[in-house]
């Protein structure tokens, strides 16, 4: 009887210790940009959903095209429905993982550079990537930076003949993720 109850606490224990190696938001903030010498398009999306495991490195990212809010009405209805084709291609996403892990210490207040290496899917492509970016610890929470740049080509994203100039063929993305421990 007496192993069992310490066999339970220790289960208990684990459990509890590999929860908190998750953590999570549905409030991360992917935004894009892309200059031209004919106008600048931005566009940000606010609901970005996102796991990150302390204990492996492994991230997923996953986040609505319709979501993506422009300062033109316009602007965004070309993007949903002629460029990224949102009804066919409802999200983006993203799944990979800290590569220089053994270099963040996730117990410890601090910022800390964060290679991340993964497979984008946007437009139904996927690509592998790799950026560098910036995790900071603070007060129990994690807050994940990166910027990179995509090519809309790599992902089979076709620009119409007559306003290909007046968008760029490589936009800068910027993620920005406030991780908060996973509890189910």
């Amino acid at each position: 009887m007496k192993k069992s109850i310490i066999l339970f606490s220790m289960i208990a224990l684990m459990s509890v210790s590999l929860q908190a190696q998750k953590y999570f938001t549905r409030t991360g903030t992917l935004t894009f940009f892309s200059e031209t010498p004919a106008e600048n398009i931005e566009a940000t999306n606010n609901q970005t959903t996102s796991f990150l495991d302390i204990s492996t490195g492994d991230m997923v990212f996953a986040v609505l095209m319709k979501g993506f809010q422009f300062e033109k009405a316009l602007m965004q209805e070309h993007f949903n429905e002629k460029y990224v084709e949102s009804d066919k291609f409802p999200k983006a996403q993203f799944k990979g993982k800290i590569t220089n892990l053994d270099e963040i210490d996730f117990s410890k207040d601090g910022k800390y550079t964060a290679k991340v290496k993964g497979q984008l899917t946007i437009h139904g492509v996927t690509q592998e990537v790799m950026t560098e970016g910036t995790i900071e610890v603070k007060d129990g929470l994690i807050l994940a930076n990166a910027e990179f740049p995509l090519a809309v080509a790599d992902y089979d994203i076709k620009i119409p003949k007559l306003v290909e100039d007046n968008i760029a063929k490589e936009l800068k993305v910027t993620a920005v993720m406030k991780y908060e421990e996973y509890k189910k």
